[in-house]
């Protein structure tokens, strides 16, 4: 694209922390320099960035990826449910999550995946960055919504942030559901292939230096060196601030429309409010090599079990 073209490009904030739709862009072509750096920039200072009406296949998806960094492998569990030909991308759909878990996983996590969470932070080196594209939506419902857990960092009180500052907690893949008991397939994957780390609960951002709030309900097991209730009561409380509304967006699919955040510093929650209308709704998601979490000490994040995700 020429200069001219780049001034084409806006940055709309969605809501007062989180979230901006960028428009003036084509996504299906390679982006200038420009477009990439004010993309990078908008996702630092929003989390997350929304892009409508765009007409990406499979492989433009993955080529637009690589323009912000490497792509892994579509998910450590993705097994035969990536695309023929694409094992970068994951799938999210009923009927993939079916194929690829089980129907009870779906039935416990609902259609669409789990609660709030960035995606895999249970490996080592969880990935940097997320790109969600719709295909098929529901006639209504089905939104998407993010928060901003830097934010939710910075709203908690001075004590409380000194506390957690120095603490660290145990990320296990499937710990909240018990998926280690499971005579599906989670329960092969996990049995065969565990997935933990021990994450500093406040993580330093590697780009923008802020401190952010790195547990989710999801994965996030506990708090290691405090007692069962301490841990806890203290993830509860932690949990509540991240999922407060004055920090989050909501995203309404179209057909086209893609989803750009920064796992780093925001969270997502998959929609369960159409789960029981059966509307169909299929989505593909690409994810980029991230870095080993830092906390406030400098200490970097450990392995439990499982390797480092690399590129595909």
């Amino acid at each position: 694209m020429t200069a001219a073209a780049d001034t084409r490009l806006k940055v709309e904030p969605q809501s007062g922390w989180t979230g901006a739709l960028i428009t003036g862009v084509d996504l299906s072509n390679p982006l200038s320099e420009s477009e990439v750096q004010q993309i990078r920039e908008a996702l630092l200072q929003w989390k997350a960035v929304f892009f409508r009406d765009q007409t990406l296949d499979h492989a433009q998806q993955i080529a637009f990826g690589k323009q912000f960094g490497d792509v892994t492998p579509g998910h450590p569990y993705e097994g035969d449910a990536a695309p023929a030909g694409f094992p970068e991308i994951h799938t999210v759909s009923p009927k993939a999550y079916d194929q690829r878990y089980g129907v009870n996983y779906r039935k416990k996590q609902g259609a669409n995946g789990p609660g709030w969470h960035a995606d895999v932070t249970p490996l080592i080196n969880p990935p940097s960055h997320s790109i969600l594209r719709a295909e098929v939506v529901p006639p209504f419902g089905g939104d998407t919504q993010f928060s901003n857990v830097a934010a939710a960092y910075q709203g908690l009180s001075e004590p409380l942030r000194e506390l957690i500052d120095g603490l660290r907690a145990e990320h296990r893949f499937g710990a909240n559901f018990s998926a280690e008991r499971s005579s599906e397939k989670i329960g092969d994957h996990v049995r065969s292939n565990p997935l933990a780390s021990i994450h500093p609960v406040v993580r330093v951002h590697p780009e923008s230096g802020e401190r952010v709030l790195y547990v989710n309900p999801s994965f996030t097991k506990d708090i290691v060196d405090l007692s069962p209730r301490e841990s806890r009561h203290l993830l509860d409380l932690l949990f509540e601030e991240l999922a407060r509304p004055e920090y989050t967006v909501r995203f309404k699919w179209e057909p086209g429309s893609l989803a750009f955040w920064d796992n780093r510093a925001v969270l997502h929650l998959a929609p369960r409010d159409v789960d029981h209308l059966g509307h169909d709704r299929v989505l593909h998601r690409i994810t980029l090599v991230g870095d080993v979490p830092v906390g406030v000490d400098g200490r970097e994040s450990e392995s439990i079990s499982g390797e480092r995700f690399g590129a595909a």
